[in-house]
């Protein structure tokens, strides 16, 4: 995955440190992926969920994913890891390319190693991220 900084609502960030704490080391969703989303926690940048950019990919956000490759759209939303069903475009946030969107901004692409190299995925679009609902809904009943 990249280097550049991300950002992770503080109230993603204790969630999914839960997450892997509750994971054993026999998990079927292995150390390698646990270790990568541990490294992507350690490196980012924690914000009050208030304060999150709306086009930033957090927890429950759908998003518009276009491989940087072959042009294919996707959409799915990110979820934890019990709630992941692929029929549904749910996708685990311990799926790598969960890890990999997760705190990530439209426009940005990320990649990370694969077996045959490296796969690269632009995020197109945040279509629904849960704080702009929120902060929306927030500023309708008061504005």
């Amino acid at each position: 995955m990249s280097g550049h900084m991300i950002e992770v609502t503080d109230v993603d960030a204790l969630r999914l440190h839960e997450v892997l704490a509750g994971l054993g080391p026999d998990s079927v969703s292995g150390q390698t992926t646990q270790n990568s989303l541990r490294h992507e926690l350690n490196r980012a940048r924690i914000v009050p969920a208030h304060e999150i950019g709306r086009r930033v990919v957090t927890m429950q956000s759908r998003v518009l994913l276009e491989d940087a490759d072959t042009q294919e759209l996707e959409t799915y939303t990110l979820v934890d890891p019990e709630h992941a069903d692929y029929d549904a475009r749910r996708l685990s946030v311990l799926a790598p390319v969960g890890t990999a969107i997760l705190g990530y901004r439209e426009g940005d692409v990320v990649e990370w190693p694969v077996p045959a190299g490296f796969r690269r995925i632009r995020i197109r679009k945040v279509l629904y991220q849960p704080e702009a609902a929120s902060q929306d809904m927030k500023e309708r009943n008061h504005g």
